[in-house]
């Protein structure tokens, strides 16, 4: 008999350790939705950007204030099935993929406001179940009672290695110093700011892949997945 009761799968982690990518072909094996919150802090920091509210030192937090409302943010699959963000109905999904941006996203990710925001149409998402959600504070805040939490995380080494080689193959000139120093530094902005900050919860299971294949990891999160769906 298949079990046809769905649940909520909350990942969280620190910025590059493939949370993404454990998390979509997870949702697609399974028939979940997925839903990367990193693309959508991502497209929250393009859309401040592209309106001149923020550049490389300051935000204008009362224009995006001001305009948080209107940012309708939504997933729709593409031709080969997979999930691209849009933005007010542009799909936005390279733009958002540049290290510029993904500073960005870490920084207005600090402010209240846009975390409320997009916790409320995270949950908005999730609401049927039957969703794989990765991010930040996925564990904490918008799923706190998901049926199974996962903390991902790498050494920063690691991290900047496999963000170097990521960014050179779309044809981006990047330093492996330049990308160490900014995992680090969205690394203590996510761990120390005031609002939902990254903190593995005690009722997560860890999963450190510093050195697992992607076979292994993926192997780690379906046991974890069939342990808590097959009691239901």
């Amino acid at each position: 008999m298949i079990n046809d009761k769905k649940i909520i799968v909350a990942i969280d982690g620190f910025s590059s350790c493939g949370k993404s990518t454990m998390a979509k072909r997870l949702a697609a094996e399974k028939g979940y939705i997925y839903v990367d919150t990193g693309a959508m802090y991502r497209a929250v920091a393009l859309f401040a950007m592209q309106n001149g509210w923020m550049n490389e030192t300051e935000i204008n937090t009362a224009e995006l204030e001001k305009h948080i409302g209107t940012i309708k943010l939504y997933f729709r699959k593409n031709a080969d099935g997979k999930a691209e963000i849009y933005l007010n109905d542009e799909n936005v999904e390279n733009k958002i993929r540049s290290l510029e941006v993904a500073n960005g996203a870490s920084r207005v990710s600090t402010l209240g406001f846009v975390r409320r925001e997009l916790v409320r149409q995270q949950q908005v998402m999730g609401a049927e179940k039957g969703i794989v959600m990765d991010g930040r504070d996925i564990t904490t805040v918008v799923f706190p009672n998901a049926e199974l939490k996962i903390f991902v995380t790498a050494s920063s080494q690691i991290r900047a290695l496999r963000r170097t080689k990521e960014l050179e193959e779309k044809g981006e000139k990047v330093s492996f110093r330049e990308v160490l120093a900014n995992i680090e530094e969205r690394d203590y902005r996510d761990t120390h700011r005031s609002e939902s900050p990254l903190v593995q919860v005690a009722d997560a299971f860890v999963i450190d892949n510093s050195d697992l294949t992607p076979e292994e990891q993926q192997q780690k999160l379906n046991l974890l997945f069939e342990s808590i769906t097959k009691g239901l």
